[in-house]
C-alpha cells in the first residue's frame, strides 16, 4: 500500500506530450473552485432556450429535415450563412450567432460545432460525420480550470473527414484536408494533408 501511494505522488508531477513524458509541478485541480461568470454567452437566457427548442426540433431527429429549414433556423438566431448549405441530421450547434457559413457548404450528420468563440467556415468545404469543431478547452495549469476559448476558420475548399477534431484557435488554409479521426491542433497550410493524433502535414501530392 505504502509502495503503491509512493508511485502515484510520483505520477502527478508528470504530463504526457506527445511521444514524451515531461516532468513539471501542477496544482490539483479544484473544480469546487471553477467560475466562468465571466464568460459572455452572446445572447440572452431566453434566446439560448428558444434555440434549445428549435435545435430539438430541427437539428436532432435523426430522420431528414429539409437543410432549407435549418439554414432559415439558423438565420432567425444570427448566424451568416450563404448559399447552397446542406445539413444533414443530428448536427449539434451550441450558438448560431457565433457562426458564419459561406457557399455550397455540406455539413454531416452528428457533426459537433462548439462556438464558444466564433466559427467562421468559408465555400466549399465539406465537414464529413461526426467531425468535432472545438472552439473551447480548459486551463489545466490553473487550479480553477479556468475556461479558454479561442475562434476556428476554416479556408475555402477544405474536406475535414469523419471524426476529425479541429483544436481552439486553429486556422486551415485553403484546401486542407483533415484525414478522418485527425486531431488537428495547429494552424494548416495551403494544400496541406493532415491525419494522425495530434496530427502532422504534408503537401498534398
Amino acid at each position: 500500500m505504502v509502495e503503491a501511494r509512493a508511485h502515484n505522488d510520483q505520477l502527478k508531477g508528470f504530463r504526457v506530450t506527445g511521444k514524451f513524458i515531461k516532468h513539471c509541478p501542477l496544482l490539483p485541480m479544484r473544480l469546487d473552485r471553477y467560475d466562468n461568470s465571466d464568460f459572455s454567452r452572446g445572447a440572452s437566457r431566453f434566446t439560448e432556450l428558444l434555440w434549445w427548442v428549435v435545435r430539438s426540433l430541427l437539428f436532432a431527429p435523426w430522420f431528414p429535415i429539409p437543410s432549407v429549414l435549418k439554414v432559415g433556423a439558423l438565420h432567425l438566431f444570427g448566424a451568416k450563412v450563404g448559399r447552397g448549405v446542406v445539413i444533414r441530421s443530428r448536427v449539434n450547434i451550441t450558438f448560431p450567432w457565433r457562426l458564419s457559413i459561406a457557399d455550397h457548404v455540406w455539413i454531416g450528420d452528428e457533426v459537433l460545432i462548439l462556438t464558444l468563440a466564433p466559427v467562421t467556415i468559408a465555400s466549399h468545404v465539406c465537414i464529413s460525420q461526426r467531425a468535432f469543431l472545438c472552439t473551447g478547452s480548459h486551463s489545466f495549469r490553473s487550479e480553477n480550470f479556468d475556461l479558454v476559448t479561442k475562434p476556428i476558420t476554416i479556408g475555402e475548399g477544405c474536406w475535414i473527414a469523419a471524426n476529425a477534431f479541429i483544436g481552439p484557435g486553429v486556422t486551415l488554409a485553403p484546401g486542407t484536408l483533415c484525414s478522418a479521426g485527425a486531431v488537428v491542433l495547429r494552424n494548416s497550410g495551403p494544400g496541406d494533408v493532415l491525419s494522425g493524433n495530434p496530427a502532422s502535414s504534408r503537401v498534398r501530392s
